[in-house]
């Protein structure tokens, strides 16, 4: 079902796709040009253009549209795990082999409590291992195979709206980079505009419901340009509180530790930061970081959140415009690529001879994905993190809890099944 320009006789003088177009045709607004396309994408993150690539290898065109340019995305160093699976589609599916090449294969993890390592076998466990592979590197490589493939992409728009989404024209203006205004008429809109977006909003607020809960503590995190420190990543649990040591390169380390969600990064010097961090993963058996220069510091806070619907009209939501977790269980990422999955296969039948009784099937099947995750996310949160004001009592009962977890085939079974992530059949 390719792209096709506007029926040149509706038009006049405004250009529509290479056809004149009389702007009376398109609305109060003026446009420069109106393109019809089966599906139309807000958001081009990874979300957004994986779901873009899917429906182009079956022959659906689908124009996503993004507020960031494509510098200002590939500017933006965020951290990233992939469960397998979610690494095989984007090898199999023709996206890049990147990953096999310069990611990360971890078949396990280690969990420090107490003063001690215990490594969680993955591989022996549930056959299983994930990839770390920043998110950043995701999207670079959907971007180019949207350029090899020759899909249509708007990065740095502004001022875009979505209209008419509970009818079965539903349109997306937006103004290009060069300042010309477009507008497309699609079947299907599809919001991967994440948790800040606009299509979220778009679902009336009496048909919508959302749960959430926000977390008392948020993750103080810095780029360290340092070797690695350890070969896979580490969970800490101290009295002093939560950290994680992951890396970013070969030279440059990602680390977090847990902070108060107002804490003001200029108060926190190297010096500062590594007694921190090394005081949250000290122990018996003398592990240390090794230290380097910090070259940048955030605060991240997260929560749980989700929004039901998943689907309005003619436009459904995916990816953080539907849910966000928090990033202790490194599920955020992944729910999104399996989002898109599910809604290729769906707007497929829908755009095929099914039509539109088949869009009832996404939200049952995403959202049993999606609680899933949650229940995970905010289990390894809470195991791991000090609430504060916790009592002496709270704290020895979440040692016990940690014991139980890699102290029993069951329960590190569990985290290794959780962290790898289910099969999409599952």
């Amino acid at each position: 079902m390719p792209r096709s320009a506007v029926d040149p006789a509706e038009v006049g003088p405004a250009e529509v796709g290479g056809a004149a177009v009389d702007p009376a045709a398109v609305g109060a607004a003026e446009v420069d040009t109106v393109t019809e396309v089966p599906v139309a994408v807000v958001g081009a993150g990874p979300a957004g253009l994986m779901l873009a690539h899917l429906l182009g290898r079956a022959g659906v065109d689908a124009v996503a549209v993004d507020l960031r340019s494509r510098a200002e995305i590939e500017s933006t160093h965020r951290a990233g795990i992939l469960e397998a699976d979610a690494a095989r589609d984007l090898v199999e599916t023709g996206v890049s082999d990147r990953i096999l090449r310069e990611g990360h294969e971890h078949e396990g993890t280690e969990l420090r409590f107490g003063g001690r390592a215990h490594r969680i076998d993955f591989r022996a466990l549930v056959g299983a291992s994930v990839w770390l592979y920043p998110q950043t590197e995701v999207f670079t490589d959907l971007a180019d195979a949207r350029a090899r493939d020759g899909g249509t992409v708007h990065f740095g728009v502004s001022d875009p709206e979505v209209l008419d989404a509970d009818t079965d024209r539903p349109r997306v203006r937006f103004t290009a980079a060069d300042g010309t205004r477009h507008e497309l008429r699609a079947r299907y809109v599809v919001g991967a505009d994440g948790s800040r977006g606009m299509c979220r909003g778009l679902v009336p607020e009496e048909l919508r419901v959302r749960h959430g809960t926000e977390y008392p503590f948020a993750w103080f995190g810095v780029m360290a340009q340092a070797p690695a420190s350890a070969p896979e990543l580490v969970y800490a649990h101290s009295e002093h509180g939560f950290a994680l040591i992951s890396r970013r390169t070969e030279t440059v380390q990602r680390m977090y530790f847990q902070c108060d969600p107002d804490e003001d990064t200029a108060a926190w010097p190297d010096e500062r930061i590594w007694a921190t961090l090394q005081a949250r993963v000290a122990g018996g058996d003398g592990f240390r970081l090794v230290e380097g220069p910090i070259l940048e510091r955030t605060v991240l806070r997260f929560r749980s959140f989700v929004q039901e619907p998943m689907r309005w009209g003619s436009l459904l939501l995916a990816g953080d415009a539907a849910h966000t977790v928090p990033p202790t269980g490194a599920r955020g990422l992944n729910l999104a690529l399996h989002d898109v999955k599910v809604l290729a296969g769906v707007l497929l039948r829908a755009l095929g001879r099914e039509g539109e009784p088949a869009l009832a099937d996404y939200q049952p099947l995403a959202l049993r994905r999606i609680w899933r995750a949650q229940h995970f996310s905010s289990w390894m949160t809470r195991l791991l993190h000090t609430a504060p004001g916790a009592s002496p009592f709270e704290l020895r009962r979440q040692l016990g809890e940690l014991d139980s977890v890699v102290g029993t085939r069951a329960g590190r079974a569990y985290l290794a099944e959780q962290y790898t992530g289910w099969p999409s059949s599952r």
